[in-house]
């Protein structure tokens, strides 16, 4: 494992995690809120053995500054400049969670360098109808809790402005699904891969951490549709 810190726009350090042999195809992970790159070591493991894997600590998180700032379109904006940092083009983006939403928008921006996506029971934002943000936990965290309540507010989006931004993504893309013990409304993942042009909808029943319960399911899911999407 490789450590590298990339100072991308505004001079904002973002760590990335590297691992697989430098040279190979780029498969870049996007963790889910409050996590890190590491939380993506099984799945990182197992790709690495044919892809230069970069797991990205986002913004306010892990070994990545903690400016303040989340923005949805700032965090996009750290990760194109991840991808310019690495020379990254062609690259399989993987996000969960949070880092799903993210993966969209680098999709949607610029939809030329993304090769494959795959996005883990995420959608745009959509109404939350006054859904209760949830209260800081006890002692010290590895992110910064002020994630919390701007991402939270964000989430919030009564009109669903950014949805039809998905039809600008032009990579297959494959949306892995947790079923109905998620908190994600299952529904609204289907209307997603509607929106994208050439989406694949799999639901992977153990909730929305997919990866992390039931990862060599997620990973056999992912490799078998890489594989079959070319």
């Amino acid at each position: 494992m490789e450590h590298r810190v990339i100072e991308v726009g505004g001079g904002i350090r973002i760590a990335v995690h590297l691992s697989g042999e430098p040279g190979g195809p780029w498969m870049v992970l996007l963790h889910a809120l409050g996590e890190r790159a590491a939380d993506w070591g099984a799945v990182a493991e197992h790709f690495a053995s044919t892809y230069r894997v970069a797991a990205v600590d986002l913004r306010g998180h892990g070994r990545s500054e903690w400016p303040g700032e989340y923005a949805f379109e700032r965090m996009r904006d750290d990760v194109l400049g991840v991808l310019d940092g690495l020379g990254a083009r062609d690259v399989v983006l993987v996000g969960h969670s949070l880092g799903g939403v993210v993966a969209y928008l680098v999709a949607e921006a610029q939809p030329e360098r993304i090769a494959r996506l795959v996005v883990e029971d995420a959608c745009p934002p959509y109404p939350r109808n006054g859904r209760p943000m949830a209260a800081r936990p006890e002692g010290p965290l590895d992110f910064d809790w002020e994630v919390v309540p701007q991402v939270h507010a964000e989430l919030d989006d009564p009109d669903r402005t950014s949805w039809p931004a998905l039809a600008d993504i032009t990579a297959p893309t494959l949306i892995v699904a947790g079923g109905p013990t998620s908190h994600v409304p299952q529904e609204l993942l289907v209307v997603a891969s509607e929106h994208i042009p050439n989406a694949t909808l799999v639901t992977i029943p153990v909730g929305h951490n997919v990866h992390a319960t039931a990862s060599d399911a997620f990973i056999e899911v992912v490799e078998g549709w890489l594989r079959g999407a070319g």
